[in-house]
């Protein structure tokens, strides 16, 4: 289904954990994850790129720490979006908010080490708000995933049809649909952190998603009552969009799809 409105807000979530120590960063040296270079670009600069290629973006706002706004505003320079800047919160749930200050029509929310997104996937997952979703998430499945490469995701959420990976790659029809922000409070991965599963699900949709009673459709039908919204599923044909840059290996995996694109960018150019 085409979007009626193709406008869009997109939100970048690139800040970093206090605190925390990064192999990647301390090898790269710079001040921040998503400004760490893969394959000539930084982190941050993929996933803008992809964005911008969109049609229908209108602003780009990236949540990052004030101290590496100067840095993250050079490493977007000339990028093809107009690019604002807001402040990281302590958690990703106020980060989302105040990210959305002022966004009254449909808003694509990422992270800036989604470094494999495509302008398709975007579109894909925005074509869901146009079908009546208050909110859309994109999924992998196992399969897919391991097809894009085998050792690209660990981690798996097993329903009743499949087992699925998270794409990082969410979009919201209008400020109604923030209330999912919540989800994201307790900061992390959902197989990182038990208590956002808990939130997001409630504890008698988790256990029925453990037991795999549940399909992914049906625990969402769940999602969407308990939040009062509509929550879609949008399952992504390419695998690799559930494969961001977390650490070394994942990097790796990362490093070879994207030469992998580029030879078939530069293949079909010269036939």
């Amino acid at each position: 289904m085409s979007r009626p409105d193709a406008a869009f807000t997109a939100i970048l979530l690139a800040g970093q954990r206090a605190g925390r120590t990064d192999a990647l960063v301390e090898e790269a040296g710079v001040a921040n994850k998503n400004l760490v270079p893969l394959c000539g670009k930084p982190l941050a600069r993929h996933v803008a790129e992809a964005l911008a290629a969109t049609p229908g973006l209108t602003r780009l706002r990236v949540v990052v720490e004030p101290e590496t706004m100067p840095a993250m505003a050079a490493a977007l320079a000339g990028c093809r979006a107009v690019v604002e800047f807001a402040p990281a919160a302590d958690n990703l749930a106020d980060s989302v908010y105040a990210a959305a200050e002022g966004v009254d029509g449909p808003m694509l929310i990422t992270t800036a080490d989604n470094v494999l997104l495509t302008p398709g996937a975007v579109s894909e997952i925005l074509d869901a708000l146009a079908g009546g979703a208050d909110v859309a998430l994109a999924m992998a499945t196992e399969a897919a995933v391991k097809t894009a490469h085998p050792d690209g995701q660990r981690r798996f959420y097993r329903f009743a049809d499949a087992a699925y990976s998270n794409c990082n790659l969410y979009a919201l029809a209008g400020p109604k649909a923030l209330a999912a922000a919540e989800s994201f409070r307790s900061g992390g991965q959902f197989a990182k952190k038990p208590l956002r599963m808990v939130m997001a699900l409630g504890p008698v949709n988790l256990a029925l998603m453990l037991m795999a009673r549940l399909t992914l459709r049906g625990a969402l039908t769940r999602v969407s009552r308990r939040f009062g919204l509509k929550v879609e599923p949008v399952i992504l044909a390419d695998g690799s969009h559930a494969i961001d840059v977390d650490n070394a290996r994942t990097y790796a995996c990362a490093e070879t799809i994207l030469r992998r694109r580029q030879a078939t960018a530069v293949a079909a150019a010269a036939a």
